[in-house]
This record gives C-alpha cells, sequence and structure tokens, in this order.
C-alpha cells in the first residue's frame, strides 16, 4: 500500500505522546522526518521513532521534497507561519487546534492553503471516537426526537510550570476555553449536526497566576435548536474529572462520561422513551437503556489514516480546516461575551 512521507513540526509535547505513536500505526502513513527546537529532543525523537531526519528549524522540515504532509503541533503563534510556509511548498497539512492566535489569521491561512490547491485538516480527533460516531449516528436517525439540550465538559488540573507555552495568552491565544473548550464545541455541533449562531459566556483565571483563563463556562445556540453547555478547566484535579457528556431529546437521552479525552474509552447510558400522555406527577418510570455495541481503536491512527486516505485517493476530508475557522470563530465570541457581559452572535 502507498503511504503518505510524514513531517512533523512540535515533535514533542502531545505529538510524542499521542499522535506519532498514532501515526506509526496508520496503514498509509510513513513518518519521515521530527523538529523540535532543541537538538537534543530532535534527535532523541528521530531515533525513537526511526525517522530519517530530525530537524530545529521548521522551515528546514518544510523545504525536505521527501516530506509530502506536515502534522503541526507547535505553539498556536506559530502555527500562521507555518502553515503558510508548507502551503506555498505544497504540502498537505494537519495543524492542531486553535489553528491560529484570531480569527483574522485563521481565515488567511484557509485562504492561502486554497489558493496553493494543497489538502488541509485540523485535529480535532475526538471525533473518531467509535462512540462519539454512535452518537451522532443515533441522532442522525432520529432516535432522541427533536435534540433540545446538549452539555459537554473537558477539565484537567494544569498548574503554573515554567516554560508552559499554553499559559501564556501571546503564544497560546488564551486559557482552557481556546485549548480544551474547543473540543466540546466542536463534538455538540459534530454529534447534533448543527452549528453554533449565538453564545453567552464567562471566562476566568480564578486559580492560578497565569494569564490566561483557567475556568470557563460557555452557553451556545445553535442553528438546529439545541442549546449547548460547555464548561473547560485548568484547575480541577484528573483524578475529580468526570468529563461527561449528555444530549436531551423529545425521545430521549444519551449521556458519556469519560468520553472526551486523548484515549478511546469511556462509557454511554442511552434511553428512548415514546413521549406518552401528560403526568403532573413527573413520574420517572425505568426504561431499560439501549445496548451500544463499539469497537474501540487509537483516535490518532484514524485520524492520520483518513487524512492520508484523502490525500491518496482524493476522499472528503472528514474534519477541514473550515471547521476549525468556524470554531475560532465562536472562541472569538466567547471571549467577547465574557468581556462584556453580553450574548454575542457568531459571524
Amino acid at each position: 500500500m502507498k503511504k503518505v512521507k510524514w513531517g512533523v513540526i512540535g515533535a514533542g509535547g502531545i505529538a510524542d505522546r499521542r499522535t506519532i505513536p498514532g501515526m506509526m500505526l496508520a496503514n498509509n502513513a510513513e513518518l519521515v522526518a521530527v523538529m523540535e527546537v532543541n537538538p537534543e529532543v530532535a534527535e532523541k525523537l528521530r531515533a525513537k521513532y526511526d525517522a530519517k531526519y530530525a530537524y530545529t528549524d521548521a522551515f528546514e522540515l518544510i523545504a525536505n521534497p521527501e516530506v509530502e504532509a506536515i502534522y503541526i503541533a507547535s505553539p498556536v503563534t506559530y502555527h500562521k507561519d507555518q502553515v503558510i510556509a508548507a502551503a506555498k511548498a505544497g504540502k498537505h497539512i494537519l495543524c492542531e487546534k486553535p489553528i491560529a492566535m484570531t480569527v483574522e489569521e485563521a481565515e488567511e491561512i484557509q485562504k492561502i492553503c486554497d489558493d496553493c490547491g494543497v489538502k488541509t485538516a485540523t485535529g480535532f480527533m475526538m471525533r473518531y471516537h467509535a462512540y462519539h460516531k454512535k452518537m451522532h449516528d443515533l441522532i442522525a436517525e432520529g432516535a432522541l426526537g427533536q435534540v433540545v439540550s446538549a452539555r459537554a465538559q473537558l477539565t484537567c488540573w494544569y498548574p503554573e510550570m515554567q516554560g508552559a507555552w499554553r499559559q501564556k495568552k501571546a503564544l497560546s491565544g488564551g486559557g482552557a476555553l481556546i485549548d480544551m473548550g474547543v473540543h466540546c464545541i466542536d463534538l455538540i455541533e459534530y454529534i447534533t449536526g448543527g452549528r453554533t449562531v449565538k453564545t453567552v459566556a464567562f471566562n476566568d483565571t480564578k486559580t492560578f497566576g497565569y494569564d490566561v483563563d483557567d475556568s470557563s463556562n460557555v452557553l451556545i445556540k445553535l442553528d438546529n435548536g439545541v442549546t449547548g453547555y460547555v464548561d473547560s478547566n485548568f484547575n480541577i484535579p484528573d483524578a475529580a474529572a468526570k468529563c461527561r457528556m449528555e444530549f436531551y431529546g423529545t425521545r430521549g437521552s444519551i449521556i458519556a462520561e469519560g468520553t472526551i479525552g486523548q484515549v478511546e474509552g469511556g462509557k454511554i447510558e442511552v434511553v428512548v422513551s415514546e413521549a406518552g400522555g401528560y403526568d403532573a406527577d413527573q413520574n420517572r418510570n425505568e426504561v431499560a437503556p439501549m445496548e451500544i455495541n463499539v469497537e474501540f481503536g487509537n483516535m490518532y491512527t484514524k485520524e492520520i489514516e483518513s487524512f492520508s486516505n484523502s490525500i491518496l485517493n482524493d476522499a472528503p476530508i472528514e474534519i477541514p480546516m473550515s471547521d476549525a475557522v468556524h470554531i475560532q470563530k465562536v472562541v472569538r465570541a466567547a471571549y467577547e461575551s465574557s468581556d462584556k457581559g453580553v450574548c454575542v452572535d457568531v459571524d
């Protein structure tokens, strides 16, 4: 089978923990080059994954003619220049979220990539979770009837640390919301099939001393009538985090626990109950949950295989960069809402 030759910019961090190991399992991808600013780290990663090249300069990796596609996992502040350089070099691009510091940068990146004719995708890998796909299918089939509300949460413990770029607004563009809340917003939209059109938010730094939000609570209104609630935090211990997701409709509900995260797992409960007559006593008769069977895998492997397949066979891109541009607009509206204390329309 033909394989896409990949280079990875920002090969430490999440790339080393999750994405590259997932890439190594992909049947249509081959890692040929890694880049990290520290030369010892770059060489260590090259040897660890048996890659052909190690770089300390992203643009040298981009210039390598053997590299056909690039995964960008560097700090957000560098995304714009790296994506544009890769696009102009004719490389296909999978960029981590958020794809840029601002909406304007994101739109510029998207236009240049389109003009250069390269394929682009975004790292919302949680869409590939088997349970999330099943939830999407159940709602699309009408199992819950009219979906009226949704909730998603993603939290962790992220104390002040020297050199942590996600804790510096100049490098990340924001905190818990832009780093983790975006996954929740994207999942609510994907699973329900809607797009956010309005938002009200409260973003705060309650616990730590860094200059980004460690607490975010966002209410979103989707164009399909669903109202969603998203909470994301850097100040809740990992052992206490349940990372729940809930969907409620006129015929039933889906409640998931532990499905939002970096490992495909968790559990879901699906209850479908035909609407009956009005009951003033609101008796909640027990209904047996549906039996849901899925096969777990590696979300990062699925992500790489999917985009590689789009490159090799011109298959539709499952998570296009345009989706990330839209989510960036939702995030901008949420930060504006919190700053001004008003409801904000999403452009």
